[in-house]
């Protein structure tokens, strides 16, 4: 049988950044829509992995002049080309000795909860009684922390030593009964330094009202961040105000137009990137503010010569169209050179 060791040393040479594993048991009393038992009724363990968002695939939108790499990089093809290859390899290990695997990766496009963890309407139903409406969702944040691989700051993100809030998650439920890693009780890494909540560009992470869990016997606190301005800033909009008449930069959200946000250099939203990739807003507060707060004090493992931001300030926040299209360069200057 393989080894809790055994089964990390794998997951990481198959291209996990970070790797935990913790005991069904611990997911004691979590929702129903949200607990993994419900799609694998003898499940021992989960085992959470981290997969690093490469601090560059955030550079260009830090600049201003690059937005489609991080989320085709650092956000669609690490969800959905590079992160699979390494569960569904992982869960081939585990299967090869004996235990069913399931490679979960990091989310359920058919889930039944919406953003705010309550049913769609009339989405979907319960097979039976006793079982949750297809598909559930596992809280990936929720699983790491329990795996033991850091914790979740007041933002919401899940931050490690390694990376802090630079990464994407995914699991692998599995019937291998395996040694459990303990919770994260290393160096604090969240201080409540409210850097995401000055530099979100909803504002939509609230500085005062939090939401509390208790996991694995743990006190947790995150804001209560509101998932429908999230949304629609994560794409460069903002809805528009009742009656306004304004050009409407993509289709209706959560049931109102919406228009170019100021931080959005684009007249229209750009095409998705690998299905969910559309990161106008670039994590500006979550992620970029956050991780130049981390960086500051020295906490994460993951070190560079240089600072992400040198002077400690975003290069920009918000822009205007210009009043004339700006014009390209004659084409003869991009040729190749013999």
């Amino acid at each position: 049988m393989l080894t809790a060791t055994q089964v990390k040393q794998c997951a990481l040479s198959l291209g996990a950044d970070a790797v935990g594993i913790g005991n069904i048991e611990r997911w004691a009393g979590a929702p129903i829509q949200q607990d993994p038992r419900q799609i694998m009724p003898r499940a021992r363990s989960v085992i959470a992995m981290a997969f690093r968002v490469m601090r560059g695939s955030l550079r260009g939108i830090e600049e201003g002049t690059f937005f489609s790499n991080y989320s085709a990089m650092g956000y669609g093809g690490l969800t959905y080309l590079y992160m699979p290859l390494t569960v569904i390899n992982l869960a081939k290990a585990l299967e090869d000795d004996g235990f069913e695997a399931i490679p979960y990766g990091h989310q359920s496009d058919w889930r039944a909860i919406g953003q705010t963890g309550d049913l769609k309407k009339n989405y979907s139903f319960p097979v039976k009684p006793g079982r949750a409406c297809p598909d559930v969702m596992v809280n990936q944040r929720i699983a790491a922390y329990l795996c033991g691989l850091g914790e979740i700051g007041w933002s919401k993100m899940f931050l490690t030593p390694q990376f802090g809030p630079r990464q994407r998650l995914g699991i692998v439920i599995t019937e291998a009964a395996l040694e459990p890693d303990p919770i994260y009780a290393g160096p604090p890494l969240c201080n409540r330094c409210m850097a995401c909540v000055r530099d979100c560009p909803a504002g939509a992470i609230p500085r005062d009202r939090g939401v509390k869990a208790t996991l694995a016997g743990h006190d947790v606190e995150w804001a209560d961040v509101n998932m429908e301005r999230c949304d629609i800033c994560f794409r460069g909009a903002v809805p528009m105000a009742e009656g306004e008449q304004a050009e409407e930069y993509c289709d209706p959200m959560f049931g109102k137009k919406v228009k170019r946000a100021p931080w959005s250099p684009f007249y229209k939203k750009p095409k998705n990137l690998y299905n969910t990739g559309q990161a106008i807003c670039g994590a500006r507060g979550c992620t970029r503010a956050c991780l130049t707060s981390l960086e500051a004090r020295g906490v994460l493992s993951n070190k560079f010569h240089s600072p992400f931001r040198p002077d400690g300030k975003c290069p920009w926040r918000n822009v205007e169209p210009p009043a004339e299209q700006p014009k390209s360069e004659p084409p003869a200057t991009h040729k190749e050179a013999d």
